[in-house]
């Protein structure tokens, strides 16, 4: 098995948008600007994680206390369908939201089930070569590794000796 390099797994983060800059975005996507909405936007592309729902909802209710978690619900659709965030839901069990909406990879913590980015052009490059024969067209993919964060393995050693394989 080929070693993984170092890459980055840095967030590739939005820089601060402006509401302005926000509203802008929702008009060309031909979405309604209301405050709530631009601020729940807001939170999730500045987020270091990839929150649920629910984290959203707790951040911006701070600013806004009249949020209801059916906003947050039916706005993180709304952005989903307009491509603004992905949904990511490995547990099938809670949703969490990714508003990094450039091609990334994602490494995920089987033990705290924390979802970290992370960027690599070679991944990015990765191609099917029997493609061709099944007539299916690719249009997008994204590596996932899982294994266990520094903080995990340092909690409980064993976890760094264990070793699972998936399958899609």
């Amino acid at each position: 098995m080929k070693a993984i390099r170092k890459v980055s797994t840095l967030k590739t983060r939005t820089a601060r948008l402006s509401p302005e800059e926000i509203g802008r975005t929702f008009r060309e996507r031909g979405l309604k600007v209301t405050p709530q909405r631009t601020a729940i936007y807001q939170t999730l592309i500045e987020s270091p994680v990839h929150p649920t729902a629910d984290h959203l909802y707790t951040q911006v209710k701070r600013v806004y206390p009249m949020l209801s978690l059916n906003t947050v619900y039916h706005t993180l659709g709304v952005l989903r369908n307009a491509g603004l965030t992905h949904e990511v839901n490995y547990w099938h069990d809670r949703s969490q939201f990714d508003g990094n909406i450039n091609p990334h990879h994602h490494l995920i913590c089987l033990g705290c089930r924390m979802i970290q980015d992370l960027t690599d052009a070679s991944l990015d490059r990765l191609t099917v070569s029997s493609v061709r024969r099944t007539g299916f067209e690719v249009t997008g993919h994204q590596v996932e590794f899982y294994g266990y964060c520094t903080r995990c393995r340092r909690r409980n050693p064993a976890a760094k000796r264990k070793r699972k394989e998936w399958s899609v």
